[in-house]
């Protein structure tokens, strides 16, 4: 953390970030539903960057919200996150999330490969579409040591697709003739953000909108194994790339000491450790510093290094997001094939 005497160099930047994580959120309540506070916080924070790159007084709290902050953000999501969920939802929601997680990282790395892509960047959009949008690739973006460029475009390309999907998923909802139910299971697998889930949702019906929500808070849970994968497969980059020589590993080694405390708070909250108003408490927290840190990643990324960047991390997002749209449609049909959904 910072020390006391430190505190009024890092002040500036962690002030400006918070800054327009507020605005971010006033924003957010006069815009459609749909658009969260997070993506409107990183675009802010790259136009400021674009048009004023901000002054050294504040660099070290940029540094310190899009690093530091982002992980206590993510240590306190575990506070929300409820494993018993699952046992609500059951395997309906299961078999689906099967397939389009399978998409996301097997389809997304041979895309990603063909797109010449770096592994990074590649990853956090499969976990962005695949698993929850923003606060997905803002919880492994650390775990990684991923470039605030690589999570701008991140953010940028699964933001984009949901966009569409907001307007879209209703109207094709109504067209195949689904029920409340399927639809419902087909919105919280496929849509990625909360908020746009929730758009895309209720756009169709009271019911579908609730069993999203729900399918959704399930497909959260993927979190949790997949930090624990990436925290694995960083480690072994690290050393392969350090040369080490094979010796016994430590868990504490693989596994960040902030990903070990999000694991222990979603446990504690999932035996009922932690009272439902603290929870939902420390996830308006968690929400509000993973906003923070977004708009400190936007103000260290400029929009001319995104257009250099190119259409390849777009069209990335835009195929995988596709194919999830598909799979997880198709998958849904073969249940209702088979009589396990109506």
């Amino acid at each position: 953390m910072i020390k006391k005497e430190t505190i009024p160099t890092y002040a500036p930047g962690i002030l400006l970030a918070a800054v327009i994580a507020a605005a971010a959120k006033w924003i957010e309540g006069l815009m459609p539903q749909g658009i969260s506070a997070s993506v409107i916080a990183l675009f802010i924070g790259m136009m400021i960057h674009t048009i004023k790159k901000p002054d050294p007084v504040y660099q070290k709290g940029i540094v310190f919200t899009s690093k530091k902050l982002l992980k206590f953000a993510i240590i306190l999501l575990g506070a929300s996150l409820n494993i018993t969920t699952i046992m609500q939802v059951g395997r309906i929601s299961l078999f689906v999330m099967v397939f389009t997680l399978a998409t996301c990282f097997g389809v997304g790395y041979v895309v990603g490969k063909a797109l010449h892509l770096n592994w990074k960047m590649s990853n956090l959009i499969s976990a962005g579409t695949g698993i929850c949008g923003g606060s997905a690739i803002a919880a492994i973006a650390p775990v990684i040591e991923a470039e605030d460029r690589d999570i701008a475009f991140a953010m940028s390309a699964t933001f984009i697709f949901d966009m569409l999907m907001i307007v879209a998923f209703p109207l094709l909802g109504v067209w195949l003739g689904m029920s409340d139910t399927a639809y419902g299971l087909w919105a919280g697998t496929a849509v990625n953000d909360t908020s746009s889930v929730v758009a895309a949702g209720y756009g169709f019906s009271e019911q579908a909108g609730d069993f999203a929500v729900m399918v959704k808070l399930t497909r959260t849970l993927a979190i949790i194994p997949t930090v624990l994968i990436f925290s694995g497969v960083q480690f072994h980059q690290t050393r392969k790339a350090a040369g080490a020589q094979r010796t016994a590993v430590k868990v504490p080694s693989i596994i960040p000491y902030f990903i070990g405390l999000f694991l222990v708070m979603a446990c504690l909250n999932s035996f009922g450790l932690i009272p439902v108003s603290l929870a939902a408490a420390l996830k308006h927290i968690s929400k509000f510093c993973m906003i923070t840190a977004l708009a400190a990643i936007g103000l260290n990324t400029s929009l001319d290094d995104m257009k250099q960047g190119g259409a390849a991390p777009m069209l990335h997002g835009f195929i995988i997001s596709l194919l999830v749209v598909l799979v997880a449609f198709l998958a849904i049909r073969m249940q209702i094939s088979e009589g396990v959904l109506v």
